[in-house]
């Protein structure tokens, strides 16, 4: 080989270093963008499937007797903190709960804004709303 292929050879390295990173600056940015979007869609899954248990625990503590709102209140926010939700807006219907109340209703409304771990690119401003009615226990033993 001589002189000017070796020349040759090192160039065409150098200009080939140049090359690849210029490849992974326009696909990595991508690629983290598909990863954190995935991310986002899956933990809002998560809170989606933990939200229906919170309401449905939460409203099957309400229709036994002498439950009060705010324990129902409370068994869904315990719930909620298990897939680390830090802002729910809880209602429950009657409040407060009577011995002759027929049904109670709980309603969660859940601001994703303020339950993401990233900041909020793809889900601002929306929010995962849930109810439930369920009829009391103490209905039917009502006088």
């Amino acid at each position: 080989m001589n002189k000017s292929q070796q020349q040759f050879g090192r160039m065409r390295r150098n200009t080939r270093q140049g090359a690849v990173a210029v490849e992974f600056a326009l696909t990595a940015g991508l690629a983290f963008l598909f990863f954190f979007g995935a991310f986002e869609f899956s933990r809002v899954a998560m809170i989606r499937g933990t939200m229906d248990n919170a309401i449905y625990e939460g409203a099957r503590v309400g229709i036994t007797p002498g439950a009060t709102a705010g324990e129902v209140k409370k068994k869904v926010r315990d719930i909620l903190g298990f897939s680390l939700v830090k802002v729910a807006n809880i209602t429950v219907q009657p409040n407060p709960i009577l011995f002759d109340s027929k049904t109670v209703t709980v309603k969660v409304d859940l601001p994703l804004d303020k339950n993401t771990f990233s900041p909020a690119k793809f889900f601002s401003g929306k929010s995962i709303v849930r109810t439930i009615q369920m009829k009391r226990e103490a209905s039917r033993f009502a006088p």
